[in-house]
């Protein structure tokens, strides 16, 4: 008589993971919006921005954080929340100011690449440097260090997660 055949069992399928309800995560948004509103209003009446708008800032830090110090325009556009042609008009008014420079790239002669200038970098980090203090300031006492971690953590996956979503058919 030969043994049995030793039997393998893999292990179960993960759990699905549970979705929020509908009325759940609408609160959530509306928690995260109302906070967002109230920082941002307290992050414009601060006496740090001189003569750039938050909305131009956001323009210097973004293109900060950019490979080579400079983003296409459409790839500059896609984190912040203004229409491209206003973003256009703002990008030919920080290069009339000399914070940044538009030039054609050589793949594409529609497009328009947008870089900073050695001016435009040393506005970004002086502004930069108080912003984050005005952040710390109004942010850090709500929260202590695990909980902003897992605060970012969250948002991070939430951003993220959009990709995967199909978007919504036009009516």
């Amino acid at each position: 008589m030969t043994p049995p055949e030793p039997t393998t069992t893999s292990p179960p399928p993960p759990e699905p993971r549970p979705t929020a309800d509908v009325r759940l995560a609408a609160e959530a948004w509306e928690s995260l919006f109302r906070a967002q509103v109230t920082l941002m209003r307290r992050f414009q009446a601060d006496d740090i921005w001189h003569d750039l708008t938050m909305r131009e800032y956001d323009v210097l830090f973004t293109l900060s954080r950019a490979p080579q110090g400079e983003l296409r325009l459409r790839d500059l556009n896609e984190g912040m929340l203004i229409a491209q042609s206003s973003l256009s008009r703002m990008v030919e008014r920080l290069e009339a100011r000399g914070l940044v420079a538009r030039s054609v790239p050589a793949d594409d002669a529609r497009g328009t690449l947008v870089r900073l200038t050695p001016e435009g970098a040393r506005r970004q980090r002086e502004t930069g440097l108080a912003h984050v203090r005005t952040i710390a300031e109004y942010v850090a006492p709500g929260l202590a260090a695990d909980e902003l971690e897992q605060l970012r953590d969250l948002l991070d996956r939430l951003r993220l997660a959009q990709a995967e979503i199909p978007d919504r058919p036009s009516s």
